[in-house]
């Protein structure tokens, strides 16, 4: 039986909203409107890896970030893919940071594991990002931590490859943040790019041209 009160009716279907009235007039606008809406990948936030506080506020700006940076960690590339393994991975980073370079926070603001476990690294970085309008200051690349995005791929990637479990997730990770500040897939860089560095790894670095084809085309389906 038809319910008189219903205007119209919503459900959601493999990450799509379908709409329509009850009567059965789709409004075609609405429905496109809710396809293009971005889905934010799954990531664990600092309370979900239990970070330590950050030792002051987190500065944030307010203008969007321009680019991504992409880094390597430099460290084993394990074999451990579970999210345990990643979650100690993130404390390490951050105690370095924090202990031995003397930073308020973890540098980076993302760290994806070789398990393709995606985490929060410097605080707020999340919510931040969700909101799409302002960016919170890093410290992974002198000179770029208020214009760009950093991203550290557990693993050192000079002569090797990344896992496909952390490729898929760095892809997910470059699609949604150039879609949430608009930023071109030709501004994902690496952190040679701006400093003399080895960083993310000769390996790595070679597969960027990729990396941003593979975002683009991704975008252009949005």
């Amino acid at each position: 039986m038809r319910d008189p009160n219903a205007s119209r009716r919503r459900v959601l279907l493999g990450g799509f909203v379908v709409a329509w009235t009850v009567g059965g007039l789709v409004r075609p606008a609405e429905a496109r409107a809710a396809e293009r809406a971005m889905q934010r990948p799954t990531i664990i936030d600092c309370a979900g890896w239990d970070a330590r506080p950050s030792q002051r506020v987190i500065p944030v700006w307010n203008q969007r970030p321009v680019r991504i940076i992409v880094h390597h960690t430099a460290t084993p590339n394990v074999a451990d893919y579970s999210r345990g393994a990643a979650e100690h991975l993130a404390r390490a980073i951050q105690n370095f940071h924090m202990d031995r370079r003397g930073w308020i926070d973890t540098g980076q603001h993302f760290t994806i594991s070789r398990g393709g476990f995606v985490l929060e690294g410097r605080h707020r970085s999340v919510e931040v990002l969700g909101a799409g309008r302002r960016h919170v200051e890093g410290a992974h690349c002198t000179g770029q931590n208020v214009e760009a995005v950093g991203i550290e791929n557990e693993g050192t990637y000079t002569d090797l490859t990344p896992p496909d479990e952390l490729w898929a997730r760095l892809r997910s990770m470059c699609v949604y943040i150039c879609h949430q500040y608009g930023i071109a897939p030709t501004a994902i860089t690496g952190h040679r790019d701006f400093k003399d560095t080895i960083c993310p790894g000769d390996s790595l670095y070679g597969m960027l041209p990729g990396l941003r084809t593979e975002v683009a085309d991704l975008l252009r389906e949005r």
